[in-house]
């Protein structure tokens, strides 16, 4: 029976099967999931079973290029918020783990490489295992990974759920703070309908006018006498008219300013007249602007608004189409079908993967890896990690270089990632297990106090520069720190406690800066020696 398990591709699964059944089991709602199998994993190394180097480095590109395509646009629009303040606490969430991390290792004379598998294990950061393994050309790290990840989960679970307590800090008033934030930051979009009254633009067409570009608003609807249709550039709007106005409160202030009194009269719909979400699922007119896409004069639609990860925003001329979009559409019967077939409609076409992109991107990662880059008499080599990581980045950033769209979908993304993920961490630990006893006899206990060392100071860090020098919203703290931390499971703690996604929008934004953190820091740690 061991002979016939200890076939290659036979162990594989079985060791990925063992660590799946051993991550699904829960105490007190904690788990271990997929980093499960590098235990096992571990235990199969130590008895001599090995899988094939091919399959960690197969591992090792699948699943970061597809955390990069993923994580690329959050990594860029962090930056249009409050980006400095979330990449100022992520950083520093890693750079003080990786200098604790640094500190303590020569402190007690321990391999670089175990500090550095300490680290992402502390972080719970595998990318941060890879980067350390792929640079050391050493399986060691994986060690001191395995024994500071539990505490890497279970710490920042119950660091997230206590410190609010801690601190006296109510949850529902953080959340009443969110609600008035939120109001401001992201204003609701409503519609109201006005009573032309502006002498200046009777007898003149819309063409002329551009409502959108002067008041922010849509004008989704005109109604002359007892006829309502779409205006175009070429409607021509008089006294007495009623309109229809989309957009956001303030929009609408200046609409009024611009048009006239709001009315109690209704504009109902005609018969051949619809609005509807109609969902982008052409990848033909992906970052294409609405100005390009010219719906208006076209086909006489109006788009009154963009549902986008489920937040509703403003179209404007400029606003670039995204795979996976949704917008509203006004126009007669006739012209809908049209759109619809402009822009696709068909929730199964965005299930479809393209692997021409997977590959290719994977492939410039990889030379882009290659690139030395002299930092006085210091070079630096982003490695296939790094390139991979760089560039899947930037390709989800442009989403589409002609006929290619870089975008994976979800569901094929998260399968490629699981798989990618479940072979690196068998291969890696079958590598490790054949040395775990001689490391752990040489250094004991004391690798499990420093991974908590590492998990626990640099959280107490962010929030003391979070909360009390940045005054950040504590909902949102404690999403960055989980962030920072690249925990998922402290993500759902914290989310366990609020209704609100405060704490999902600054994990995603985080995100990106700690996993380039993890992964040039622990490399840093590695070339230390």
């Amino acid at each position: 029976m061991i002979e016939f398990i200890s076939q290659d591709y036979i162990a594989l699964f079985v060791i990925v099967s063992l660590g799946l059944v051993l991550g699904n089991i829960k105490i007190k709602a904690i788990s271990l999931d997929f980093s499960a199998v590098i235990f096992v994993a571990l235990l199969f190394g130590h008895y001599g079973i090995l899988i094939p180097e091919i399959f960690q480095k197969i591992g090792l590109i699948i699943f970061i290029f597809t955390i990069a395509i993923q994580a690329g646009p959050g990594f860029f629009e962090s930056f249009q918020k409050q980006g400095r303040q979330l990449a100022i606490i992520a950083v520093t969430i890693v750079g003080s783990g990786a200098l604790i991390a640094f500190l303590l290792g020569n402190f007690f004379h321990i391999d670089s490489k175990i500090m550095a598998g300490l680290l992402a294990g502390a972080l719970t950061s595998t990318p941060g295992l890879a980067a350390a393994i792929e640079i050391s050309n050493s399986p060691i790290a994986s060690i001191g990974y395995g024994i500071a990840y539990p505490f890497g989960v279970i710490g920042v679970i119950f660091f997230v759920r206590f410190i609010p307590s801690i601190l006296n800090i109510s949850i529902k008033d953080v959340e009443n703070q969110l609600q008035v934030q939120g109001v401001q930051e992201n204003p609701k979009i409503i519609s109201e309908i006005l009573v032309m009254e502006n002498q200046n633009l009777d007898g003149k067409k819309f063409g002329e006018i551009d409502f959108l570009e002067l008041t922010g608003a849509n004008i989704s609807r005109l109604k002359k006498e007892k006829h309502a249709i779409v205006p175009n550039s070429q409607s021509i709007i008089n006294i007495g008219d009623i309109v229809k106005a989309v957009g956001t409160r303030k929009a609408l202030d200046r609409v009024r300013l611009l048009i006239g009194r709001k009315t109690s009269v209704e504009i109902p719909l005609a018969k051949n007249y619809i609005v509807q979400w109609v969902l982008v699922s052409n990848k033909a007119i992906v970052n294409k602007t609405l100005y390009e896409l010219n719906l208006r004069d076209t086909f006489h639609a109006t788009v009154t608004r963009i549902r986008r990860s489920g937040i509703d925003i403003a179209p404007t001329p400029d606003t670039k189409i995204r795979l996976g979009d949704r917008l509203m559409i006004a126009c007669d019967k006739e012209h809908m079908d049209q759109v619809i077939k402009l822009l696709g409609n068909d929730d199964r076409r965005l299930s479809e993967t393209n692997v021409l992109p997977i590959f290719l991107g994977i492939t410039l990662g990889i030379l882009a890896g290659q690139i030395r880059i002299p930092i006085g008499n210091f070079t630096f080599s982003p490695g296939v990690t790094g390139g991979i990581l760089a560039v899947g980045i930037l390709l989800s950033k442009l989403g589409k270089t002609g006929p290619i769209i870089w975008a994976v979908p979800g569901p094929a993304n998260q399968l490629l990632r699981q798989m990618g993920l479940l072979f690196f961490l068998s291969a890696v630990g079958t590598k490790a297990g054949s040395q775990l006893m001689v490391t752990v006899n040489e250094y004991g206990v004391i690798l499990l106090l420093l991974g908590a060392l590492i998990t626990l100071i640099p959280m107490i860090i962010a929030v003391l520069l979070g909360h009390y020098i940045f005054k950040i919203n504590f909902l949102t703290l404690l999403g960055i720190i989980t962030g920072g931390m690249t925990s998922s499971p402290g993500l759902a703690a914290v989310t366990s406690l609020t209704d609100s996604n405060a704490p999902c929008v600054a994990y995603a934004a985080v995100y990106p800066f700690a996993l380039v953190s993890i992964i040039i820091f622990t490399k840093l740690i590695v070339c230390s020696n």
